[in-house]
């Protein structure tokens, strides 16, 4: 099983390793000690903690629509082109980026510009994963 360091854990939870050290020094995530005495973290208990952490990161508002997607991000419009036909909009969600091309109508309809708020949901069947 893979254990990581502190500094890797917070790469992968996008944080600093100064909050991962807090989080384990408050008990909010299991550590233990390396042959060396370094303090890591299992891989399991890491999964388990950005599960739980990532539920409430991207929450979509309570009085939104039901829906199928799973994947749902509010963030902030950050980037608006139209053509006659076309849109490219761009929401950064934290850490993320999001893209989608929508039609004009779509983006005017929406009022969607530069600086509002904005939910990016994402379903797809070709995710691709990689080991890295």
């Amino acid at each position: 099983m893979p254990s990581y360091s502190m500094g890797q854990a917070a790469r992968l939870l996008g944080v600093s390793s100064e909050t991962v050290r807090r989080w384990a020094d408050g008990g909010r995530l299991a550590v233990e000690r390396d042959g060396a005495g370094r303090r890591v973290v299992e891989g399991v208990a890491l999964a388990a903690f950005a599960r739980e952490r990532g539920a409430g990161l991207h929450a979509v508002p309570e009085d939104d629509v039901p829906t199928s997607v799973r994947n749902s991000f509010v963030g902030i419009v950050t980037g608006v082109r139209t053509d006659d036909v076309a849109a490219q909009v761009e929401v950064q969600s934290g850490p993320h980026r999001l893209v989608s091309l929508v039609t004009r109508e779509a983006v005017e309809e929406l009022g969607l510009d530069v600086g509002v708020t904005a939910t990016a949901r994402v379903k797809s069947t070709g995710v691709h994963v990689d080991l890295t």
